[in-house]
């Protein structure tokens, strides 16, 4: 399917969405402070912009996702690097790799909140706890895929270490880590939030928390929406490296 008409697909999609929840709500009859309508969404969406208060908590929340996200990836990549050319070191730590996620980073989130404080360390600390499995995975597969008769022709023309690590292994490797980048992407948003619902006083996990106790729903969607406008962009965004670097594979 062409781009164009994969976009176009989408965005129908969407506005073929409004108007069913606008049926909905009228169909339900549900009252506003449960189950808003478009409109009011809308028009709480702009008062907000107005006031500036969603500005403020959506850029407080992003920093922390690009942070968490930043740091997770580095540490993943680097460590599932050296986990992927040593099965010694693999066999080592991989029960504690696996164990780690068996714990649901909600139990834990209280305890980083209690042990960092109420600041932003114990969200970026969780964001970046969340997105390093799948990353540190996807590491490990694709630099073990590089095909070993690539390793053995370089190394016939005499190739230094570091240029085997950047002519062969990150380009080989590439697809499948921009693969768990593309994970990571959209898991940090989550990692985030669950940081902020715990313990904030700013960012859309506060606003969630705040249009619930006050039950002002609307902004509580508003929160919700802008929330999976940052997991698309950043989706999106790798989408675009991805086009960029893996231009050869066409």
């Amino acid at each position: 399917m062409k781009p164009f008409i994969s976009r176009l697909l989408g965005v129908g999609s969407i506005l073929l969405f409004i108007p069913l929840w606008e049926l909905i709500v009228r169909v339900s009859g549900l009252p506003k402070f449960i189950l808003p309508s478009p409109a009011d969404v809308a028009l709480r969406f702009v008062k907000a912009l107005a006031d500036g208060s969603l500005w403020i908590h959506t850029g407080q929340t992003l920093t922390e996702i690009l942070l968490g996200l930043f740091f997770g990836a580095s540490f993943a990549t680097i460590l599932g690097y050296f986990l992927a050319k040593s099965y010694l070191l693999e066999s080592i730590l991989a029960p504690y790799l696996v164990a780690s996620q068996a714990i649901p980073i909600v139990a834990v989130a209280p305890l980083l909140a209690l042990w960092l404080g109420p600041g932003s360390a114990s969200k970026v600390l969780i964001c970046s706890l969340i997105v390093f499995f799948p990353i540190l995975v996807n590491t490990i597969v694709g630099v073990r895929a590089v095909p070993a008769a690539l390793y053995d022709l370089l190394r016939a023309l005499h190739a230094t270490r570091w240029q085997i690590l950047f002519k062969l292994e990150i380009p080989a490797a590439l697809p499948v880590l921009l693969g768990g980048l593309r994970v990571g992407a959209t898991l940090s948003v989550i990692g985030a939030i669950v940081g902020e619902l715990v313990d904030a006083k700013q960012g859309l996990g506060f606003l969630l928390k705040l249009g619930d106790f006050q039950y002002d729903t609307s902004m509580v969607f508003v929160a919700v929406l802008m929330l999976a406008a940052l997991a698309l962009s950043l989706y999106g965004l790798v989408t675009l490296l991805e086009k960029k670097f893996l231009k050869w594979m066409k």
